[in-house]
């Protein structure tokens, strides 16, 4: 994994034998604009148990978390992980949090921002939500790609798109491990740091209701969202979750040595 910002040295910690940084808020945001005002081309992954359950299983998707530049603890179990690996403060980083406090910092620089992925209703609702928010926000474009595959042809206008638009920012909605692919392909041809945050466009244009802040903090975020949409998340949830908790079960039983480093 390439090394964190020059003066953000982290632990990182294997959860289930992928990669994890260890970090705060403040870090977290520190290394986007380090990152961004440098005009550096990097990749921010968030890592929730779907995420890890889908690296076990998909090499792809672990090669991309391995080559990311920063992955934070998304899921409220991977951060209890990390506390019960010595990072006794370790908050959980989430992907709608993390932009919103990155959106906060942005409106105060100037720095620029754009927004890929959700349709383009939600993209219309998602910045007037946060041109309301955050006064002086800088959102200079938006792209909602189709479903299908993009040609070669139109890959390349998207990039040119994006880095003629001046964006130092990219936030990146296209779910996992669709985004994090996204993220990987365009790594050293987007001129700016890339951010996967799944649904977190969804939820700041007000598509779908966030669960309450209780059940973020116990972990039951995913209960609240299977309530809302049991037909598309019932079996995800149930494979992701039941497979999850083997493996932790398993690793307990016949544990390996991890991976500490800076």
């Amino acid at each position: 994994m390439a090394e964190l910002a020059s003066n953000q040295q982290q632990m990182r910690e294997e959860v289930l034998g992928v990669p994890v940084h260890a970090l705060g808020w403040v870090q977290a945001v520190d290394c986007v604009f380090e990152w961004a005002l440098g005009r550096e081309s990097r990749t921010i992954f968030l890592c929730n148990v779907h995420s890890v359950v889908t690296a076990r299983r998909n090499r792809a998707h672990a090669e991309a978390i391995s080559n990311a530049d920063l992955v934070a603890p998304d899921g409220a179990p991977v951060a209890w992980i990390l506390r019960r690996r010595g990072h006794a403060d370790q908050p959980r980083i989430s992907g709608p949090d993390l932009m919103w406090h990155c959106c906060r910092r942005a409106s105060e620089l100037g720095t620029e921002m754009f927004l890929y992925g959700g349709s383009p209703d939600t993209l219309q609702r998602l910045e007037r939500r946060i041109r309301t928010e955050f006064a002086g926000i800088n959102i200079v474009g938006s792209y909602a790609p189709p479903r299908r595959p993009l040609t070669a042809g139109e890959d390349e206008a998207v990039v040119s798109m994006i880095n003629q638009s001046g964006a130092r920012i990219v936030w990146v909605a296209l779910g996992c491990p669709k985004q994090e692919g996204w993220m990987q392909a365009h790594r050293g041809r987007i001129e700016a740091v890339m951010l996967g945050v799944g649904a977190a466009f969804d939820f700041h244009a007000g598509d779908i209701k966030r669960a309450p802040l209780w059940m973020q903090d116990s972990g039951l975020e995913w209960l609240h969202r299977l309530f809302q949409d049991p037909r598309r998340l019932a079996s995800r949830y149930l494979v992701t979750n039941s497979l999850f908790i083997l493996a932790l079960l398993q690793a307990s039983l016949f544990p390996r040595r991890r991976i500490r480093n800076g």
